[in-house]
């Protein structure tokens, strides 16, 4: 089942555009597959870095990908059991700035993030087509679960190429 336009809000097509062809939820799988070998032979040095001033680190990007996990999973959930109310935004900078990912390990995260996205999965298996196109509001924006479910998908993708294309080569260098 393809997305349509008026499923998400156009701030997210940069992510929607990065899905192809093929169930969601074999992308998400893959997503997490593909972020979990990214990241397992990083050392906790190395991902305390980043690729320049100002500019998150490696643990931090993995602390934001599981704060976006578990509140894009909520807005899911509850917008499939039928929630009317608009559901608040959060503040990315916020979260990362207050994580304090430099104090976790690299190791405990990527498990974390493993273990989150196998029951998430489980939850959005659950989901009907009549769940998937429920519509609820996110801030001033309209969304189906669906389009959460692909925002969260192509989410991760920008962070894996970001990584990939960004941070990798400046490890390397060290």
């Amino acid at each position: 089942m393809r997305i349509l336009a008026d499923e998400y809000p156009e701030y997210y097509k940069i992510y929607v555009d990065l899905i192809g062809e093929g169930d969601i939820l074999d992308v998400l799988g893959a997503g997490s597959t593909a972020l979990q070998s990214l990241l397992k032979n990083l050392s906790d040095e190395e991902a305390d870095k980043s690729y320049a001033f100002g500019k998150w680190t490696i643990k931090e990007i993995v602390g934001h990908l599981l704060d976006t996990e578990r509140i894009f999973t909520a807005r899911a959930l509850r917008i499939s059991r039928g929630e009317k109310q608009h559901l608040a935004n959060f503040d990315q900078e916020d979260y990362v700035k207050h994580g304090k990912f430099y104090q976790r390990r690299l190791e405990d995260m990527t498990q974390e993030l493993l273990l989150l996205r196998a029951a998430d999965l489980m939850l959005f298996r659950s989901f009907d087509d009549v769940d998937l196109m429920q519509r609820g509001y996110v801030s001033d924006y309209e969304v189906t679960v669906k389009g959460i479910l692909y925002i969260l998908a192509g989410h991760e993708l920008h962070h894996i190429n970001s990584i990939k294309t960004l941070y990798l080569p400046v490890i390397k260098k060290s």
